[in-house]
């Protein structure tokens, strides 16, 4: 099975704190310094929540397949959005269509927390399960473009 192909969305909650997400197992994953709980899985969409420690970040990157919204739960990111940067504060839904350069940085000195959501979910779960505990970023890029997320050039963005 390549990404989440074929995967039903199970009926059910996940309960906070967890990434129990009808699987019957937590899905929990490890990248880069950031924590990504699975909230809820299927062909169609792929939602996971985020721990995003001050000084974490993913730099700018572009979905060529799937559309992604980040919903901040609390602290804010400074968002980098086609060619822009901007801000998103607790309660903020980001909209970031297919083919659109983003990234996000948490600046600030207390933790965020978010919900993403990405449609249709390709390979993202894929993508994450190799990631999980994977400390070299260059490897993170090459994974990542196998799995249709591409990485713009280090440098390519003023103020990443």
């Amino acid at each position: 099975m390549v990404g989440s192909a074929g995967v039903k969305l199970p009926k059910g909650i996940t309960p906070a704190g967890s990434g129990d997400a009808g699987q019957g197992k937590n899905v929990e994953w490890s990248i880069l310094g950031h924590t990504y709980w699975l909230k809820a899985e299927s062909e169609d969409c792929f939602i996971f929540e985020t721990l995003d420690p001050p000084g974490t970040f993913v730099p700018p990157h572009i979905h060529p397949t799937q559309d992604e919204f980040i919903y901040l739960l609390e602290g804010t990111f400074d968002l980098y959005l086609d060619g822009a940067w901007t801000k998103a504060s607790r309660g903020d839904l980001v909209r970031m269509p297919r083919g659109l350069p983003h990234g996000y940085y948490n600046r600030q000195t207390v933790p965020a927390r978010a919900l993403f959501s990405v449609s249709p979910a390709r390979r993202l779960r894929e993508l994450f399960d190799q990631l999980h505990n994977l400390g070299d970023p260059e490897e993170v890029v090459r994974r990542s473009k196998v799995c249709e997320v591409d990485f713009l050039p280090p440098g390519s963005v003023p103020g990443a």
